[in-house]
């Protein structure tokens, strides 16, 4: 019997020995698996998409000319490759290995990055060269137009109808410059045709100006459509999607790994129940020491203290990756806010660098030089002003000249200072558009009271030259609207980009004229309703819900950023913009609802 009951004994404690060892086992194993070098890949890849979005946002600055100096080239491409090795080496750590679906992942983003890099060595080429093509046609034009004006005798009429040519032919190159597109492409070399038969009437000299500002004109044709097909081209890589794959392929492993994880977590739990069964029996049945029940509660206080200490240190790891994490999306976040700034500003700078060219030309052609003409001929007969004004033919006729270039000089100064209000106007707005970003940053939006119709007037003002260019009618169907208190900066910049999207949306109707229909009033009672309508190439029935979202465009010229950057600021003032059409070819309607306050 007590051979029996050392055998039992022997047999229990053995199995207990068993048990501890499995548990022990089964513990470390599901300590194998590092949150925190998943936490940390999360981090650099977070990192690396950061990095790829202010990487295109350079490449983006110096395609429409607002950052000429940055070099967006090779720092990106190291600095995405080294953080890419970077990522390699914490998966490696993590999982002792390199797992078969991270390698073709890992592969796939090196390739992306690879080819993104050469396309971008590529745009930064022809992007100098445009730039600084672009930098001397102003020069190249003025050193034709100069020795132009000096030219001695001959017919004035056809000497004045070249320096017109000049004038258009760099203004189409300037508007295609900053939006290509056939139409424009088409009126520059109708104004390049022109030059080529001017130059008959030239010297040789004045011709051999009229060849460098062809040649300038024909470098901008050559390499605009060239840097644009580079920009499409760089934003299609799909780095963003190769960083999303190999995030994936992190959540799969992570995922499998919490997985064994638990099912190691249960089986422990078992051999723990066993062995708590085995220990409670052994005291029960053979121990039944209050001594030795004390020392395994002792033993078990223990172990229990260190796991509590264990998942305590995790979790203050895990709580500092996620304030990481925080951190990254929000600089994210700014990249793209910047992103929309950046497009509504290319908007506006349209009508500020023609309502600038317009005052230029005005200054270069002003009747002033006729009031200098008349005061040198009144000088050089200063000693008979009286004679030669009542016998001379010419003086007979000098006081009537001086009457109508006074009132032409007042005219033309009127058109400069319109031109100029303009100009202020278009300034103000971009003035307005960022500090509109502000309002992304929590920053309370600015209420004014409005009549609403001046500020669709003021946003069709903005687009009157590029509307007239495309012969399209404007259409206004104002109901009685009060003054209201409104937000001015955002509506002005909804409706901007919603006249321009119409314009272009009508650019190649050939069946019938471009119109465009502007509409508004009150529903509701405390709603304002702002309705554009146009009778343009419309929109397919997919991509009516897909209109506001970043990035989405249907143009080959187009960035996405625009209707998106509308779409939340109609949000920021508690209203909606929703598109509507019957399909390709029946036009669109954009509808803007907001509430509003009374005065």
């Amino acid at each position: 019997m007590r051979n029996s009951r050392q055998l039992r004994r022997f047999f229990l404690s053995g199995l207990t020995i068993v048990l501890v060892a499995v548990a022990v086992l089964l513990y470390v194993k599901t300590e194998v698996s590092k949150s925190t070098d998943y936490s940390k890949s999360l981090v650099l890849l977070r990192h690396m998409k950061q990095l790829n979005s202010e990487w295109e946002l350079g490449i983006l600055k110096q395609g429409i000319g607002l950052d000429t100096q940055s070099q967006p080239l090779a720092d990106p491409f190291s600095e995405l490759k080294g953080l890419g090795d970077q990522l390699d080496a914490a998966e490696t750590s993590r999982t002792g290995d390199q797992s078969s679906a991270w390698i073709p992942s890992r592969d796939a983003y090196l390739k992306a990055i690879r080819e993104k890099a050469k396309l971008v060595d590529q745009f930064g080429l022809h992007n100098a060269v445009l730039q600084y093509t672009l930098n001397s046609l102003s020069i190249a034009e003025d050193r034709l137009l100069i020795p132009l004006t000096k030219v001695k005798g001959g017919d004035r009429y056809e000497l004045t109808r070249i320096a017109g040519d000049v004038y258009e032919t760099v203004l189409s190159t300037m508007e295609y410059a900053h939006m290509a597109s056939n139409d424009r492409a088409d009126e520059v070399e109708s104004g390049l045709g022109r030059l080529a038969a001017d130059k008959r009437w030239l010297s040789s000299d004045i011709q051999g100006a009229v060849d460098i500002l062809v040649l300038h004109v024909r470098t901008v044709l050559r390499e605009q459509p060239m840097v644009n097909a580079l920009m499409n081209g760089i934003a299609a890589v799909p780095v963003a999607a190769r960083l999303d794959d190999i995030s994936d392929v992190l959540s799969r492993e992570q995922l499998q790994a919490d997985v064994k994880n638990q099912r190691s977590r249960l089986y422990m739990l078992i051999v723990l129940a066993v062995l708590a069964v085995s220990l409670l029996y052994m005291a029960n049945r053979l121990i039944r020491s209050y001594a030795e029940i004390n020392r395994v509660n002792r033993a078990l206080q223990a172990v229990n203290d260190g796991l509590e200490e264990r998942v305590q240190e995790r979790t203050n790891e895990l709580q500092e990756a996620q304030s990481t994490l925080v951190a990254t999306a929000r600089q994210a976040g700014m990249a793209e806010i910047a992103t929309n700034v950046l497009h509504n500003v290319g908007n506006v700078l349209n009508s500020v660098n023609i309502s600038a060219d317009l005052v230029n030309r005005k200054v270069r052609t002003s009747k002033a030089q006729g009031l200098a003409r008349a005061v040198r001929l009144i000088n050089e007969h200063a000693a008979d002003l009286g004679d030669f004004m009542t016998r001379d033919e010419k003086g007979k006729l000098l006081p009537g000249y001086l009457n109508q270039l006074v009132e032409a000089l007042d005219l033309e100064q009127q058109s400069i200072l319109d031109e100029i209000g303009n100009l202020i106007k278009s300034v103000d707005h971009i003035k307005e558009i960022v500090l509109t970003q502000q309002s992304y940053a929590g920053v309370t939006r600015i209420l004014e009271p409005l009549q609403i119709t001046d500020v669709i007037d003021d946003a069709l003002r903005m687009q009157s030259v590029a509307l007239l260019r495309h012969e399209v009618t404007v259409v206004k169907e104002y109901g009685d609207i009060p003054i209201l208190f409104l937000d001015k900066n955002r509506l002005l910049l909804i409706l901007v980009n919603l006249i321009s999207n119409a314009k272009y949306a009508m650019s190649k109707l050939i069946d019938r004229s471009g119109e465009v229909t502007l509409s508004v009033d009150i529903v509701d009672k405390d709603n304002l309703r702002i309705r554009v309508k146009d009778v343009g190439e419309g929109i397919a029935p997919e991509n009516l819900t897909r209109m506001f979202a970043h990035g989405f465009t249907t143009r080959k010229e187009g960035h996405g950023f625009g209707l998106h950057s509308c779409a939340l600021a109609a949000m920021e003032m508690g209203g909606a913009l929703t598109a509507f059409s019957d399909g390709p070819g029946k036009g669109a309607v954009f509808t803007l609802q907001i509430p509003f306050q009374v005065p």
